[in-house]
């Protein structure tokens, strides 16, 4: 089945609904959509959004997801875009179609057929998903957070592993309410920040037999020298620093060569016990992408991509964020995978996808890195500000560090609503937090 707009508007197919993808739609779906300039299409194989540096607090349950998802097919509605559900199978360049997997509900019934859809320009923004590296155990024995239905299991299984505590009447046996994160980057940093906090909320909520001083341990396991490795060494010290304090456990020079069924063992021979492994180290593109009709791609199945963001050998189709290996020639590199290079490039894309429309030629993407935030929960946020907004670069931490990690939050949430919506929901959220708990047990 072929779905293929009746008149002769430029097609622009978006692949992936992140942050990137679902800015770049809504931008363009105001500008070209409503007022029938182009057809603008997002295809995600999920009904709904939520920005993935959040998926941490969700699984730590602190965060509600239902106060943050956006359901793709309304805010199509809202936009001036369509929004069609199935997941990218591939492409074919000759005819400048993309093809989509049928898709299967919770039932095993399929609601949508296979289909394929033409473009005239095509957007790939799938992300990045974790690399286990072949790592033995890791898909059998340890959760990941790449989608808001992995943060869901985590901190159902993070609940349950509680109250069972509770509940049982024999001792703790040595992996029960012990949790290792694999992986010190920030999701694995900011995750275990959140947990130490939640964790104890929850025993509180009458789980008297549960100490949680005693009994629940967290451990971060990192392979490098330091934890948060692609970041600033006195950014890595200082919250390596904070952790310890919290009592987290962190293993650096720690290389993890299998996950057991209640364990996880090292290279040097040592087991480490744990009844919740989380695998949050590395990163790559899905492994389709290496095979995308003849298109480059890299180690990690990264699509390399002009400075203009066109991939190298098509200049019809268009690849951002995560899954694009973009030169960065002021730093004789590649833009680094972080939301806020798919937010600039969500930007860019904008304003140049209506000059291609024009018939003119795309202008070159230029990365600025403004730095990097670390969020520690409850009790800290660490980072450095660089790049455009100073020369050289300046650690900061604490509630100034906090309100620039939100503000990140924010500038995504203004992409897709503007301002009179974040603002008021903004003030809802502020308002009910006085009155419902600080953790979800749901």
């Amino acid at each position: 089945m072929n779905e293929t707009p009746e008149n002769s508007l430029h097609k622009i197919v978006i692949v992936g609904g992140g942050a990137g993808g679902l800015e770049l739609a809504t931008r363009l779906g105001e500008a070209l959509g409503r007022r029938g300039k182009a057809h603008i299409t997002l295809i995600d194989r999920n009904w709904t959004h939520i920005w993935k540096p959040t998926l941490h607090e969700i699984a730590a349950g602190s965060m509600d997801m239902g106060d943050h998802e956006v359901g793709y097919l309304a805010q199509a509605h809202w936009h001036g875009f369509r929004f069609r559900i199935g997941e990218m199978t591939g492409i074919d360049r000759a005819r400048r179609e993309v093809h989509i997997a049928s898709f299967v509900d919770a039932e095993s019934k399929e609601v949508t057929p296979k289909r394929s859809f033409a473009y005239d320009t095509l957007v790939i923004s799938v992300g990045s998903q974790c690399n286990d590296f072949g790592t033995p155990g890791v898909r059998e024995y340890a959760l990941k957070l790449e989608t808001a239905k992995d943060a869901r299991r985590f901190h159902a299984r993070m609940i349950n592993a509680c109250v069972r505590a509770h509940a049982q009447a024999g001792p703790l046996r040595p992996e029960q309410l012990h949790v290792a994160i694999i992986g010190a980057g920030a999701t694995g940093i900011e995750l275990a920040a959140e947990l130490h906090h939640t964790t104890r909320e929850v025993v509180a909520y009458g789980l008297d037999r549960v100490d949680a001083e005693k009994d629940i341990k967290l451990v971060v396991i990192e392979a490098a020298p330091r934890v948060l490795p692609a970041l600033p060494e006195r950014l890595s010290s200082a919250t390596e620093g904070l952790l310890r304090k919290l009592g987290v456990e962190v293993l650096t020079n720690a290389k993890v060569s299998e996950v057991l069924p209640n364990a996880v063992r090292l290279a040097d021979g040592r087991e480490l016990p744990a009844e919740l492994v989380v695998w949050a180290a590395g990163v790559k593109a899905a492994d389709f992408l290496a095979h995308l009709d003849g298109l480059e791609s890299n180690r990690i199945n990264q699509l390399l991509v002009r400075q203009t963001l066109q991939t190298t050998l098509d200049e019809n189709i268009i690849a951002m964020g995560d899954c694009a290996c973009c030169p960065w020639p002021e730093k004789n590199g590649f833009v680094p995978p972080r939301a806020q290079a798919a937010h600039q490039q969500a930007s860019h894309l904008f304003r140049q996808l209506q000059r291609r429309i024009k018939g003119k030629p795309l202008q070159d993407f230029h990365y600025h890195d403004y730095g990097s935030m670390v969020s520690l929960g409850k009790f800290s946020t660490v980072g450095s500000m660089m790049g455009g907004l100073m020369k050289g670069s300046l650690f900061i931490e604490g509630s100034f560090a906090k309100l620039m990690y939100i503000s990140l939050y924010k500038m995504h949430e203004l992409a897709l609503h503007g301002w009179p919506k974040v603002t008021l929901d903004s003030l809802i959220r502020l308002i009910t937090r006085r009155t419902e708990p600080h953790v979800k047990l749901h």
